[in-house]
């Protein structure tokens, strides 16, 4: 328990304890020039009723945007039994168990999330979860280069940018070389992918659906990294496998992606949750832990910590990670969402996606001054270009209700006056055609 000294009496006697007189004796060691050097701008003290007045009065002030941005985070329906089950006590404060044989629920409920993707993913087994989409694709990159002894990753230029930039980082403080796949028509070009694909690649990552929403070649990719002896990592968006082929059946040795769509909130930017699935082969590569099952001395079914790769487990040169949060509440949510869904729900919600941003593309691409940057098939998200900048239509478009229009070009300057839209299962034909009829007003 942390003891915080609330009197003068008690702040003294604290000071004395560090050797010091006054209080700001305690921030020597912080640089004049980075301190405030002023009073907090902060309000007078309220009571808990004023507090609860204004922060309705803030709350108030929310204007409710139908949105229609993807790029990596989705808003989809989430049925009420997954915050009825995430908010139980038992669930709501669990951390990772450092007692696991204790914490049976907790091993339970990774238990069957690891399950839960691996059948998703057409994969033996999978981890516990890891931070995001971002650092899991970045964790089975070093993956492939501890299990083939390789320094080399080849990534597509249509894997998320921002998932890419975390890779340079993970790959450059392991001394991996990074390349990029360039770009055909939106998707990766498989013709670049053969002539890189050397002796000495260890890994190659694509992303399907990749970041502009368009469906990747993944089997013939992952024949020409095999051919190399390269792994193949596939980052897959797990809402689309309810449709797509899964990462198992074209042959992929490692599947990675963000769990966010899986019962989470968007939560402006987090708490996510990433995903590991593998062969069996690489099981004792994989960062983090995996949970298993087994039986206890009566013959009962028991979970157990089977594999833990980190370094508080083992010596640290020997340690394949040091993730140090399981992200297990999230998890939780995303394995309620999953098993309340169940295969045919998750088909479903994958056909609506599909179905409903396919509408709102034609609906667009109808519209005079509005043309597709890619003619291939999509999932759930496309690029558009028009004569105005995607700033301007953005903040138009915010002006009508909506949020919508993700600038590409700084990303992708060869793509300059693109913009990604987004489209799932929430979103219905009424509010597609009010945007259909927004974007027309904005470029009359």
């Amino acid at each position: 328990m942390t003891y915080i000294p609330t009197t003068a009496a008690e702040r003294r006697q604290m000071l004395a304890a560090c050797g010091a007189d006054r209080m700001e004796e305690l921030f020597n060691d912080i640089p004049s020039a980075v301190r405030l050097g002023r009073e907090l701008n902060l309000p007078r003290p309220m009571a808990e009723g004023e507090v609860l007045r204004h922060m309705e009065e803030l709350a108030g002030k929310n204007k409710r945007l139908v949105s229609f941005l993807g790029a990596g985070a989705y808003e989809h329906f989430i049925p009420s039994v997954v915050k009825h089950l995430i908010s139980r006590p038992e669930f709501y404060t669990a951390y990772t168990p450092y007692q696991p044989e204790i914490s049976q629920g907790t091993l339970q409920a990774i238990f069957e999330f690891q399950s839960l993707i691996c059948l998703l993913t057409g994969m033996e087994v999978a981890t516990a979860s890891h931070y995001d989409g971002a650092t899991a694709t970045a964790e089975a990159a070093l993956v492939a280069c501890n299990a083939t002894r390789r320094g080399k990753i080849l990534v597509s230029r249509a894997v998320n940018p921002q998932y890419r930039d975390v890779l340079a980082t993970y790959t450059r403080g392991q001394g991996v070389e990074l390349l990029e796949i360039p770009l055909a028509e939106g998707c990766t070009d498989l013709a670049a992918l053969e002539r890189m694909a050397g002796k000495e690649v260890a890994g190659v990552i694509l992303q399907n659906p990749n970041f502009f929403g368009q469906i990747e070649p993944m089997a013939a990719a992952t024949e020409l990294a095999h051919k190399g002896g390269a792994l193949s990592i596939a980052v897959v968006e797990p809402i689309s496998l309810g449709l797509l082929a899964a990462p198992g059946e074209y042959g992929a040795d490692l599947a990675v992606g963000e769990g966010q769509g899986l019962g989470n909130p968007l939560n402006f930017g987090g708490p996510y949750l990433g995903f590991i699935a593998a062969r069996e082969k690489l099981v004792r590569r994989l960062p983090g832990r995996i949970v298993g099952q087994t039986t206890d001395v009566e013959g009962r079914r028991a979970f157990v910590l089977t594999l833990q790769a980190r370094e508080q487990h083992i010596r640290r040169e020997k340690a394949t990670s040091n993730i140090c949060s399981n992200e297990a509440l999230c998890a939780l949510a995303a394995t309620v969402y999953l098993a309340s869904l169940g295969r045919e729900g998750l088909k479903e919600v994958a056909r609506q996606c599909l179905l409903k941003a396919h509408y709102a593309f034609a609906k667009l691409t109808s519209l005079p001054g509005v043309t597709p940057i890619f003619n291939g098939p999509f999932f759930c998200e496309f690029a558009i270009k028009t004569k105005q900048s995607p700033q301007e239509v953005a903040k138009k478009l915010m002006a009508k209700g909506f949020a919508a229009g993700f600038d590409l070009s700084p990303f992708y300057p060869e793509f300059a006056g693109a913009m990604l839209f987004a489209v799932t299962e929430v979103r219905t034909r009424e509010e597609i055609d009010a945007l259909a009829a927004a974007m027309g007003g904005i470029l009359a």
